[in-house]
């Protein structure tokens, strides 16, 4: 695990082969708890090759200067975070009234 949020990574390597490839990151929030969403693409073996990008939200717990996952929620297609953001900025868009 990191010591430091910036070197939190969602990338996955099993068996020399980069199982899931992180393409970027926004850290939300740090400190103790840690919020970051990750942009990433799993490899499909059967095709060889990367597919779509999915998303994660992830949320990390930093004790005894080490961070480590406590939980996640996968975004697993464009159409499902085009409706996350949908609502968010109905609901932000509200606020401001």
């Amino acid at each position: 695990m990191a010591s430091d949020v910036n070197e939190l990574t969602i990338n996955f390597e099993e068996d020399d082969i980069l199982k899931v490839k992180e393409l970027d990151k926004v850290i939300l929030s740090k400190g103790a708890w840690a919020t970051i969403i990750f942009r990433y693409q799993n490899w499909n073996a059967k095709d060889q090759k990367y597919g779509q990008d999915c998303y994660s939200i992830r949320r990390y717990q930093k004790r005894s200067g080490q961070y480590s996952q406590k939980s996640k929620f996968n975004i697993s297609s464009n159409e499902q975070a085009k409706k996350i953001i949908d609502a968010l900025q109905q609901w932000t868009l509200e606020g401001d009234v």
